[in-house]
């Protein structure tokens, strides 16, 4: 028994070891033929030149200036190499004495680790003209690595730039999102350059390389080239963008040329900047004075800009009150103010417009027309149709983060500040002002959903790489709604063709118009004043917001042109020339045919 269980003993000593030499010579093998590679092969990533964006006629809007960025080898910031350091430091403030020494240490040290053996990228950006008289004598030091840099370069600089938008140097939150930024080092902040980042930005390439025991390269194994030939191809024209902003001038507001089809051929916001400053970075001096004035230029006003939309919303409304509770027979008598609620709501004309049905309401902008129509109504009805027709929501605009407004209604008083709907609020809701407040981008929608029966999805994009944008709408009218559309559409024609419209003798376009003006008070008038002081008397910052919003031409519609010009007063004689101009000019690009 005793030589049984020892010969047992010894067969599976013996079986263990063998199974044990087994794992060695074969199992772990691949195990430590990859930690072998590890030791021995490099991979790298060869960051993407980023895609440009040129307009619909093929016109460059941002592209990529040739240039180089240096990076210097790791671990020689540490005493015993601090001498090659600082020599290779001086050496390249020597060759090119408009890079600044702090700034180039001081992204050195930020990378420069014990656990790093990567070069550190310690200049971002070198243009090509510069590089070119020292590139010889640079890349003969092994201590520098130089490596193509494109930079990011917006020809039009101001031109566009709410829509376009600007790339500038990734932060922290913007890699956590994207490991591929550590590589590329820039991204899209706003506008375009943000909305389609992800396609600008592209897939990088990769490279493996075998390398020995000093880091330096021996053989190149693979190379995969990064995603290239990306372009995006924008609806806008930029000659119609560098004319809207030469006549829009000194204004602050913003202006919208749109194909009723939802497709933007020009839109600026105003003030606007040169998008270059933010690649190239700014002084604090300047960031300061954009950021703290008063007219907000950092603002993309056509999608963040709110505003209470003022007469502008009375088409949209009228159309709501002939197709469910009133008729287009049905009229008052506007004797310019009306008692509610224990204050007076008055009409802007003084003498009032007396007998007043839908047309003339919306031709003379009669409020009294709409005040008593509201009562009609209520608020119910009045929200709930005008979220229908795209407002308080978001357009779908291929911009981001934009905002959606309000459409003030009894549920979303109580829920923002837990307080009970009044009927004044009803009455000041269907003349566009209280808490009322829209984007400029949303009221051009609104006025196509009257061009066309049709609410159009706005968009930039015409082409992404080889895929064209589909234009999107949906039908949102009822048809009843369809059936009396034509009713608002005449309306709107004689607020610029009638002799009593509010537009008409503001006017020069060669094309026939149909629209809206409004005036969208800034602040309220006291109910004790009876005689309001005029626009131009009040102080520039207390004027009202000017509106006007047409579409062209009246029988076949293909455009609408908005313009919104911040505390301009009357809509159409703040923007009536601007509106007229942009119609020729139109016509003149051979967009709409004579």
């Amino acid at each position: 028994m005793k030589i049984k269980f020892i010969l047992s003993l010894f067969s599976i000593i013996w079986i263990g070891l063998i199974v044990r030499v087994f794992f060695l010579a074969v199992e772990s093998n691949s195990y430590y033929t990859k930690l072998s590679e590890q030791n021995t092969m490099k991979n790298e990533q060869i960051a993407p030149v980023r895609g440009e964006i040129v307009d619909r006629l093929n016109r460059p809007i941002a592209i990529n200036k040739l240039g180089f960025k240096i990076l210097l080898a790791p671990h020689l910031a540490g005493k015993k190499k601090k001498e090659i350091f600082d020599k290779e430091i001086d050496n390249l403030i020597k060759l090119l004495p408009k890079l600044k020494k702090e700034k180039i240490v001081k992204n050195y040290l930020k990378k420069d680790s014990y656990y790093n053996h990567n070069f550190i990228d310690i200049i971002h950006f070198v243009p090509y003209d510069d590089m070119l008289a020292v590139y010889t004598e640079l890349s003969l030091r092994k201590n520098i690595k130089i490596v193509p840099a494109p930079k990011r370069f917006y020809p039009y600089k101001n031109i566009g730039a709410h829509l376009i938008g600007y790339v500038s140097r990734a932060n922290r939150k913007d890699v956590a999102k994207d490991k591929t930024l550590e590589l590329i080092g820039y991204t899209g902040k706003t506008g375009i350059e943000k909305y389609y980042n992800k396609y600008l930005q592209g897939l990088p390439g990769k490279r493996k390389i075998k390398v020995n025991a000093q880091n330096q390269e021996i053989e190149e194994l693979m190379y995969k080239n990064p995603d290239e030939d990306r372009k995006l191809k924008l609806s806008i024209d930029m000659e119609l963008e560098q004319f809207i902003a030469k006549e829009f001038g000194s204004n602050v507001g913003s202006v919208i040329v749109m194909n009723v089809d939802g497709s933007i051929l020009a839109a600026g916001s105003f003030p606007n900047y040169d998008l270059n400053i933010f690649v190239s970075g700014m002084s604090y001096k300047m960031y300061d004075d954009l950021s703290s004035s008063l007219d907000h230029p950092f603002t993309n006003k056509l999608i963040h800009g709110l505003y209470p939309p003022g007469s502008t919303i009375k088409p949209a409304l009228g159309l709501l009150y002939i197709t469910t509770d009133l008729s287009e027979k049905w009229h008052v008598t506007c004797k310019s103010h009306l008692p509610l609620g224990g204050r007076i709501f008055r009409c802007w004309k003084k003498k009032g417009h007396g007998k007043t049905d839908i047309i003339k309401a919306i031709r003379e902008s009669c409020d009294d027309y709409f005040y008593k129509g509201s009562l009609v109504l209520g608020n119910k009805k009045m929200s709930e149709g005008l979220k229908r027709y795209g407002l308080s929501k978001k357009t779908g605009i291929d911009l981001p983060n934009e905002f959606i407004g309000v459409v003030p209604s009894r549920e979303w008083k109580l829920k923002k500040y837990h307080r009970i709907w009044s009927i004044g609020e009803t009455a000041n809701t269907s003349i566009g002002q209280g808490d009322f407040l829209v984007t400029p981008l949303q009221m051009a929608q609104e006025t196509a959903l009257i061009a066309t029966g049709k609410l159009p999805t706005p968009h930039i994009a015409m082409q992404i790489g080889t895929e064209k944008y589909i234009p999107k709408a949906q039908d949102v009218l009822n048809a009843k709604e369809k059936k009396k559309l034509p009713i608002i559409k005449k309306a709107m024609y004689q607020v610029c063709n009638s002799p009593h419209g509010t537009a008409t003798n503001y006017l020069s376009s060669k094309v026939t118009l149909a629209g809206k003006t409004g005036t969208a008070q800034v602040v309220g008038i006291k109910q004790d004043i009876k005689k309001r002081k005029l626009e131009h008397e009040l102080s520039y910052y207390n004027r009202s917001h000017a509106w006007f919003t047409t579409y062209g031409p009246f029988k076949h519609p293909q455009y609408v042109v908005l313009v919104m010009v911040e505390h301009g007063g009357h809509g159409g004689h703040a923007a009536g020339k601007i509106v007229s101009n942009i119609y020729n000019k139109l016509l003149e690009l051979g967009y709409i045919k004579k």
